[in-house]
């Protein structure tokens, strides 16, 4: 995996590295412009830990409380941006716990309880699960974020669907962006495309790989 982080505008990013030099099955950008954050390129996305690659849109507003639980199992926060917590849970629900990427979502953006309690019996039950052991890995506010992960991504809204979150395919490409106009620019012609509800992952794995 490789991971370029820089200050300035992305086509120039994009000269400075020789994106095009590149090949991949899996590509996650992200322009982002700091709000409530100091601008630096350590808080450029995307943030990255080992086979995983986070970028986010919005805002965390249980940072806090997600830093303090994920500093718990010896992770530092030290970048300055709420993005870097999201790339540690990931890493530590799916490579520490073990847990797949849909059930990670359902920690992430977590159903509400009045909608956990009139699920089927077997899946009120995985969600009750994954809601009372990992209540602290729930993230709260608005966003909408993409994991990159060995052999393909998931994309989730926040449960609420406060930020904007497109996806689309064309053959055997899918495509992911806040905005549909974004991803008609390198694709016009797409066989399909839609918008995820809230808390509702889209996964794409390489080759029907596993999550």
């Amino acid at each position: 995996m490789g991971v370029f982080k820089a200050m300035g505008y992305p086509e120039d990013v994009g000269r400075f590295y020789r994106l095009e030099d590149y090949e991949g099955y899996c590509f996650t950008a992200h322009g982002r412009y700091p709000t409530n954050t100091p601008g630096w390129w350590g808080g450029a996305h995307p943030f990255a830990l080992l086979d995983y690659s986070v970028v986010h849109n919005g805002e965390i507003s249980s940072y806090d409380t997600n830093r303090r639980a994920i500093e718990m199992y010896g992770y530092k926060c030290t970048l300055l941006t709420d993005t870097e917590v999201i790339a540690y849970i990931v890493d530590y629900l799916h490579r520490k716990i073990g847990l797949t990427f849909p059930e990670i979502a359902n920690v992430i953006a977590a159903p509400f309880w009045q909608t956990i309690e009139q699920m089927p019996k077997e899946k009120r039950t995985v969600c009750e699960y994954l809601r009372n052991t990992f209540a602290n890995q729930l993230i709260t506010g608005p966003f909408s974020i993409i994991v990159g992960f060995e052999g393909g991504l998931m994309a989730l809204n926040d449960r609420l669907k406060l930020r904007s979150m497109v996806a689309a395919e064309k053959d055997d490409f899918v495509y992911i962006a806040s905005e549909e106009a974004a991803i008609r620019i390198i694709e016009p012609d797409l066989t399909r495309v839609w918008s995820p509800r809230g808390g509702e992952p889209v996964i794409a794995c390489l080759n029907g790989g596993e999550t």
